[in-house]
């Protein structure tokens, strides 16, 4: 008796050596609550119709180990987060629910949790999503791991363009982001994180921890499609490349007695053309807004993107009007006509509200 006892003990000793000689893990603290209002929406639309009994959007946000506790038949645990996400994205979009759309978009591009400050989290290369949209999107990654700032951009600038497609405010694709680069020698692994499930908006927005991985200008030129910033004009930055010639400016100036140019005015447009939905017909700087058309997943923009919804269409083709107005108006011909950005931004308000 007394040697087993001895035995055991040994074995117990070796065991705590083992265990405190192993080296400490830089974990990041959990943050899987810190966009808590997302979790909520996706749950609610993900508990219309669940077929592969996952049992909450939670799991999908957690390390690997963790989330096949809540991944139901989904095998593929990289691709949790994906297939929660498109799972939620179709029930809403079943129900008409565009926000539900947008949440489920939102809640695709969230960083999950992974093993400590810096590690980025494995993409999904398992599974295909059903919608296009959640295809279209990834994961965010750990703010402090290699070119995090440059991928986060470019997940949110998609990100972005995926919500305007199905009738959402773009900028909402800001609130995805992340928190700011945690320490890579905190031997803590508290980073720059938190995490409250009290919270139902989210620690991240409550607390002030969101950092932005755009301005809302690249937001609005990313998903306008054209040459250069939307707030200022200048051509070139992020746009396509056939928008970076300023078009031809037909703007009408009065001229007064001493010759002071005034307030520029559009040539009268011709009447939209049959079929075209966009009927909003000014012109400033011969900038017209794109056509709009039935077709593609619905309607789709000339020049630019195929849309679910109607409204998101239109508003589409009169940003991109409003950066080549802007554009122009930046440009020399468009500054001797007295052409400003100012009007061209007064003209989107009105074409918004012709929508």
């Amino acid at each position: 008796m007394f040697s087993k006892n001895l035995v055991t003990l040994l074995t117990l000793a070796c065991t705590i050596s083992v265990s405190l000689a192993a080296p400490i893990t830089r974990r990041e603290v959990p943050q899987e609550h810190s966009h808590e209002q997302f979790l909520t929406s996706v749950r609610a639309s993900l508990n219309k119709n669940n077929p592969n009994n996952i049992q909450d959007p939670v799991f999908a946000l957690l390390g690997n180990a963790a989330a096949a506790a809540g991944a139901g038949k989904i095998t593929d645990l990289d691709c949790l987060q994906l297939a929660t996400a498109d799972q939620a994205f179709t029930n809403a979009k079943a129900a008409g629910d565009v926000k539900g759309q947008v949440d489920a978009l939102i809640y695709r591009a969230l960083e999950r949790n992974t093993g400590k400050v810096g590690l980025a989290s494995v993409a999904c290369t398992g599974i295909k999503a059903v919608n296009p949209e959640i295809a279209a999107i990834q994961q965010h990654q750990d703010p402090a791991s290699p070119n995090a700032a440059a991928i986060n951009k470019a997940i949110t600038l998609e990100l972005a363009k995926q919500i305007a497609a199905v009738g959402g405010n773009p900028q909402d694709a800001l609130k995805a982001g992340t928190f700011a680069p945690g320490n890579l020698n905190d031997s803590t692994g508290k980073g720059n994180t938190c995490d409250d499930t009290d919270d139902p908006v989210g620690c991240i927005f409550t607390k002030n921890l969101l950092v932005e991985d755009a301005t809302a200008a690249e937001i609005e030129a990313a998903v306008g499609g054209a040459g250069g910033n939307a707030g200022n004009g200048n051509a070139g930055n992020e746009g396509n490349a056939d928008d970076t010639s300023p078009p031809a400016v037909t703007a009408t100036v009065t001229v007064t007695a001493g010759g002071a140019a005034a307030t520029p005015t559009a040539a009268a447009p011709a009447a939209p053309a049959a079929g075209n939905l966009q009927t909003f017909t000014g012109a400033l700087g011969g900038a017209t807004a794109p056509a709009v058309t039935a077709g593609g997943r619905g309607f789709v923009v000339e020049g630019s993107d195929d849309f679910l919804n109607k409204a998101a269409a239109l508003g589409r083709s009169c940003d991109i009007q409003h950066n080549k107005c802007a554009n122009v108006a930046n440009s020399a011909a468009g500054k001797s006509s007295g052409l400003t950005v100012g009007q061209c931004d007064q003209q989107n308000n009105q074409c918004r509200a012709a929508i």
